[in-house]
């Protein structure tokens, strides 16, 4: 399956929000890089990716946002977690990754 981006900066929050939708995998992590660099170059402000309509994320999916994470964070920025699913909420407290990102769920 393809992964498909809705983009856009919320001026009220001040920060991008970026809903997927679909599966981040080895075929698709390319584009979750190129879409988190280009909104994070265009405006330098917090990004929230809005999972709700994530259907499967794997390690690559995973080391994609920690890896813009990391390069957000030297500017002072964050990545906040929209809505994600049970299973994904399970994987982040595995990892401990609950612990590094912002988790909302609306």
């Amino acid at each position: 399956m393809a992964l498909e981006f809705k983009k856009k900066y919320d001026d009220v929050k001040k920060r991008w929000e970026i809903a997927l939708r679909g599966e981040i995998d080895i075929s698709t992590v390319q584009s979750l890089k190129e879409t988190l660099e280009e909104a994070f170059r265009e405006r330098e402000s917090d990004i929230s990716l809005v999972l709700s309509d994530l259907e499967y994320i794997d390690s690559t999916g995973l080391g994609a946002i920690i890896g813009a994470y990391g390069r957000m964070k030297e500017k002072g920025k964050d990545i906040v977690l929209i809505k994600p699913s049970a299973t994904l909420k399970k994987l982040l407290a595995i990892t401990s990754l609950n612990k590094v990102f912002v988790i909302e769920e609306d």
